[in-house]
């Protein structure tokens, strides 16, 4: 394994890779956040004008696909994105994280605060990174086991369905309450911000554009809804995907003290995993197919991460530190493998518990 001085050359040249495409962004670039911009509006054009023959099997099936497709694209590689910064230097005010607020029950100020500030930060790090588990599910041998637990396969499943939600009420922190750590004045005014979000999302969904339809209101629902879920499942399943696959390693806070900006890297490297697919599955997922990519370069533009990913797995080779991406579905079984596996108490085999430690110092 490296000495700490391989990681600092590691750190180096990782710097070098993202001084590189900082270096190149261009025209190029900001023709392709505004063609997937155009392509999202219209696939929601195109669906919604579908739903108002959804009397007919067919168009209610193609217009839900097209609304569905829409949501996917403007959460994951619009709005995601777009909130991390990765467009701000177009300066083009209407792709702008200041400025954007996308189509999910999360405020956009209270997303970017818990996500790119705490998650990015301290990622995969035990009692700093509230992502690990979302404060609901136990994913490391390290979290305490409560009989809670026994049930979340099936509140990962609802967690799933219902994934804008979950993440909304789980941006305000409510388990700081009872122990004082949260000003239930500052969690109150978050709970309004997203009931006033909420409510603009029914409203437009499931009141507005159901009445437009006339005497397909009731399919258009039905159509709206499905959109919505099919939303949440794909979103929530890319996700855990990147972050709770089996080989993906977790820290304790002890681990980061001192760290340098090469074990920074490391550790983004060591607490992410990639899924193997073509161009049709990144665009989907936001490009956090490329997790990895993503979560050592998260204001890099999306677009630039397929391209950056084979120069960051030869420099793993070269290293010799791991790189951890497989297809869809092995992601996924090992996602849930691990879910129903720390569903019971005690770590699920010894050397699973030493092994992030053992790792951070042979790497550092």
């Amino acid at each position: 394994m490296p000495t700490t001085v391989d990681v600092e050359a590691f750190g180096r040249a990782m710097d070098r890779i993202r001084d590189e495409v900082l270096a190149t962004l261009g025209e190029d670039d900001a023709r392709y956040i505004r063609g997937v911009i155009a392509l999202q509006r219209k696939l929601e054009l195109t669906g919604r004008a579908l739903l108002f023959a959804s009397w007919l099997p067919p168009a209610w099936a193609a217009g839900t696909a097209a609304l569905a497709t829409a949501k996917i694209l403007e959460n994951m590689e619009i709005g995601h994105n777009v909130m991390h910064g990765q467009w701000d230097w177009m300066r083009d005010p209407k792709i702008h994280s200041a400025a954007w607020e996308w189509d999910n029950a999360s405020p956009s100020e209270q997303w970017k605060h818990s996500h790119n500030f705490v998650h990015h930060t301290w990622t995969n790090v035990l009692g700093k990174d509230r992502d690990i588990g979302y404060s609901a599910m136990r994913v490391s041998p390290e979290q305490p086991w409560h009989p809670v637990h026994l049930a979340q396969p099936f509140y990962n499943v609802l967690l799933a369905l219902f994934f804008e939600y979950g993440i909304a009420v789980y941006d305000v922190e409510l388990e700081r309450l009872p122990k004082g750590g949260k000003d239930p004045k500052e969690a109150l005014e978050q709970l309004r911000a997203i009931a006033g979000k909420v409510r603009r999302q029914v409203v437009k969904d499931y009141v507005a554009f159901p009445l437009l339809t006339g005497p397909c209101l009731l399919p258009t629902l039905l159509g709206n809804f499905t959109a919505n879920l099919v939303r949440n499942v794909w979103g929530h399943t890319i996700i855990f995907c990147g972050h709770f696959p089996e080989d993906a390693a977790f820290f304790t806070e002890e681990q980061t003290e001192g760290e340098t900006r090469g074990e920074w890297y490391v550790r983004q490297l060591l607490g992410s995993c990639n899924i193997d697919g073509g161009p049709l599955l990144h665009l989907m997922s936001g490009n956090l197919s490329h997790q990895i990519e993503h979560h050592l370069f998260p204001d890099l533009p999306s677009n630039r991460y397929a391209e950056i990913a084979p120069r960051v797995r030869a420099l793993c080779e070269r290293f010799g530190l791991p790189y951890n991406s497989g297809s869809l579905a092995r992601q996924t079984g090992s996602v849930w493998k691990r879910i129903m596996r720390l569903a019971l108490p005690g770590p699920s085999r010894p050397e699973e518990r030493d092994l992030p430690t053992a790792r951070l110092r042979e790497v550092g």
